[in-house]
C-alpha cells in the first residue's frame, strides 16, 4: 500500500503562483511513477503531469506545458507541482497518484486538494 496526502491548495487571484505537495508513505517511493491530475467542477478527471521514479523524465498535458512543473524529492518521499500564472480555468481539485514503474495503472490516489483561482 502507498498512502498519498496532498497539501498546498488554496484560493488565490489569477496570475499568481502556487506549489502543491504530495507526501507519500508505505512503499519504496522511487519505485513509483507519480502523477498529478485535476478535476474541475462538473467535469471528469484530467491528466496534468507525471514524473518517473528517478525524477529524470517528466511528461505534461500539452495545454499546461510551460506553466506547470512537476518535480520530486525521493529523500522526502514527496512530489510537487509548481503552478505559475494561474488562471480561473485552473480551478479544480488536484490529485496525486502513484503507479508502480512498468504498470499502466495508477493504483494509489490521494484525497485531493482544492485550488480556486479568481479573476
Amino acid at each position: 500500500q502507498v498512502q498519498l496526502v496532498e497539501s498546498g491548495g488554496r484560493s488565490m487571484q489569477a496570475g499568481g503562483s502556487l506549489r502543491l505537495s504530495c507526501a507519500a508513505s508505505g512503499r519504496t517511493f522511487s519505485d513509483y511513477v507519480l502523477g498529478w491530475f485535476r478535476q474541475a467542477p462538473g467535469k471528469g478527471r484530467d491528466f496534468v503531469a507525471n514524473i518517473d521514479g528517478s525524477g529524470e523524465f517528466t511528461y505534461y498535458s500539452d495545454s499546461l506545458k510551460g506553466r506547470f512543473t512537476i518535480s520530486r524529492d525521493n529523500a522526502q518521499s514527496t512530489v510537487y507541482l509548481q503552478m505559475n500564472n494561474l488562471k480561473p480555468e485552473d480551478t479544480a481539485v488536484y490529485y496525486c497518484a502513484a503507479a508502480l514503474t512498468g504498470s499502466d495503472e495508477y493504483s494509489y490516489w490521494g484525497q485531493g486538494t482544492q485550488v480556486t483561482v479568481y479573476s
